[in-house]
């Protein structure tokens, strides 16, 4: 069994919420970060559950509604695999929700550690957190779960990790460690590794230097070398 979560507060459509969103933007993208922890690691999510802090209508159906369209784009029948709750008791005024997805995996096949000495690691997605993850989408440059399940399919790709609010760098070591192996942070760098990548905007890959430009055509958002692994 897998399980991955992502929550969200102080952003979306409600009086006293940092960053106004509306409500189907918030639940599409908390609903693909959880999502792509669990297809980045090789499992099929089976279940999503919702828990919203916010009232039913309109706010609750608004997120759910960004919610099920995530659900369907990972390949998942949304009327089936998503459960949840709202508050029903108390006027709420800031916004928060948070989205747990559970999925499953043959042991044999979970991609954790799986990195081999001098692969490079590269960012698929550019690093957006707040208002710039919103321009990041729709200037195709932020990763999507549709990414992840084509890395999942490519025979050269490695590990797979999702980025959020820790940054590249932090994960890049993640990525290492679970490899038992050592890495070194690129000389030029395209992307800032230690801005936060917020819902996921970044997925790592591990492989092999020989494959990078035929993944390079096969993706299409930025792709760009961030560490070698040895």
């Amino acid at each position: 069994m897998v399980v991955g979560c992502d929550s969200s507060g102080g952003i979306g459509p409600k009086p006293l919420d940092k960053i106004r969103v509306d409500g189907f933007t918030l639940g599409k993208f908390t609903a693909r970060a959880a999502l792509m922890e669990v297809l980045a690691v090789g499992a099929n999510p089976v279940c999503v559950v919702d828990a919203l802090g916010v009232e039913p209508e309109p706010t609750g159906r608004e997120i759910l509604e960004g919610v099920r369209d995530e659900v369907a784009k990972a390949g998942l029948d949304p009327k089936l695999a998503v459960t949840g709750s709202t508050e029903k008791n108390v006027a709420v005024e800031q916004t928060g929700i948070g989205v747990t997805v559970i999925g499953f995996c043959e042991k044999a096949q979970l991609r954790i550690g799986v990195s081999l000495p001098a692969d490079v690691v590269v960012a698929v997605g550019i690093p957006c957190v707040g208002y710039e993850v919103i321009l990041g989408e729709k200037e195709g440059n932020i990763a999507q779960s549709t990414d992840v399940l084509k890395l999942r399919k490519l025979k050269f790709i490695h590990d797979i990790v999702p980025v959020g609010s820790m940054g590249i760098a932090r994960e890049i070591k993640v990525l290492g460690d679970c490899a038992n192996l050592k890495f070194k942070l690129a000389e030029k760098q395209e992307v800032n590794v230690e801005k936060s990548a917020g819902p996921a905007t970044v997925v790592l890959a591990s492989l092999q230097k020989s494959h990078l430009a035929e993944l390079q055509q096969i993706i299409n958002k930025p792709v760009n070398v961030v560490a070698h692994l040895f």
